[in-house]
């Protein structure tokens, strides 16, 4: 059985202009027959189904759909069509600073971020050291929430979310909080609840965090379902040619070209740095003194070509160490 299923879903805003005009002059023109509204499809016709243990990344460009989409999954928003099956309890982050209060501190809103997840106040007693401890926040318990900066309060919704064993885990962009330790640190927990059976859908523009701890793959382009597919790595590759070339692909043949392009695109890429770097080392060659240019040459080649040292004589690249 699917834990989320999604059939032919599709979902509408109606704009119009009351709050322009006000009540009485809606009146008027809505018995006249002169009150228009206008219809925006944020999605149209998207269909999938994830097992227990799939993570879903969703991928598109800004107004693709995907924040829409996920709120359809958690019951934020209800579709005009088709329809959402979902087995299991979420946890999901889809405004890091929602469901907080500015007024309270860490730990009461610790309390009721976990009330609005569901969550017993018992459940929360036994989690509450272990989700502080996560959000590195020990020192800020009794700290108001609006004293937090804003990498503080990202931190402390995704530990709550993480930490309270949900069936299905849903994240709109929030594997990129925290500073480089932090985002580590999600990460790994990403992995450790993944591993543990969980369901999970990850939303984010950094596509090598969807290469990383993705099984399934889900594009987006304004509103519409480019593909839904397991070749992870595959569809990637042809969506970072797409942000490229900004060609949309309308068939497989199309996405092979795009995929084949960026392969070809980081090749050169990566000669184009390496013809650097040679460049870089011909000069300290040429112009530094001889054994000090050497031993330069030597630590680049550590860092970029490691390979190229069994070349060079054992006593100078044991020398170039001890420096």
């Amino acid at each position: 059985m699917a834990v989320i299923e999604c059939n032919d879903v599709s979902i509408r805003y109606i704009t119009g202009d009351l709050k322009a005009i006000g009540l009485k002059e809606y009146v008027l023109r809505h018995l006249t027959h002169n009150y228009h509204v206008k219809e925006f499809w944020a999605d149209r016709h998207i269909s999938f189904k994830l097992e227990k243990g799939d993570m879903l990344g969703i991928i598109g460009t800004n107004g693709a759909g995907k924040s829409t989409l996920l709120k359809a999954i958690t019951g934020i928003m209800l579709p005009v069509e088709g329809n959402v099956k979902i087995h299991g309890k979420i946890a999901a982050l889809l405004e890091l600073a929602s469901g907080f209060d500015d007024e309270m501190t860490v730990k009461e809103n610790t309390y009721l971020r976990g009330a609005f997840l569901g969550y017993s106040r018992q459940f929360i007693d036994e989690k509450y050291e272990e989700i502080i401890r996560f959000a590195e926040l020990e020192e800020f318990q009794d700290y108001m929430f609006k004293q937090l900066s804003s990498g503080m309060k990202s931190r402390l919704a995704f530990a709550i979310a993480c930490l309270v064993n949900p069936d299905i885990l849903i994240l709109d962009e929030v594997l990129s909080v925290g500073d480089g330790a932090f985002r580590k640190k999600s990460g790994d927990k990403m992995k450790e609840i993944m591993e543990s059976g969980v369901t999970g859908l990850l939303v984010s523009h950094i596509v090598g965090q969807i290469r990383e701890n993705c099984t399934k793959i889900l594009w987006l382009d304004h509103g519409k379902q480019v593909l839904f597919s397991d070749d992870v790595d595959f569809i990637c590759d042809a969506y970072e040619e797409f942000l490229h070339t900004k060609k949309l692909p309308k068939n497989e043949e199309d996405l092979k070209k795009l995929a084949e392009g960026f392969m070809i695109r980081t090749e050169k890429e990566r000669k184009a740095k390496q013809e650097k770097e040679t460049k870089k080392l011909e000069k300290i060659l040429e112009q530094g003194e001889s054994q000090s240019a050497i031993d330069a040459a030597i630590k680049i080649l550590q860092k970029n070509r490691p390979e190229l040292l069994r070349e060079i004589p054992e006593t100078s690249a044991n020398e170039a160490d001890h420096k």
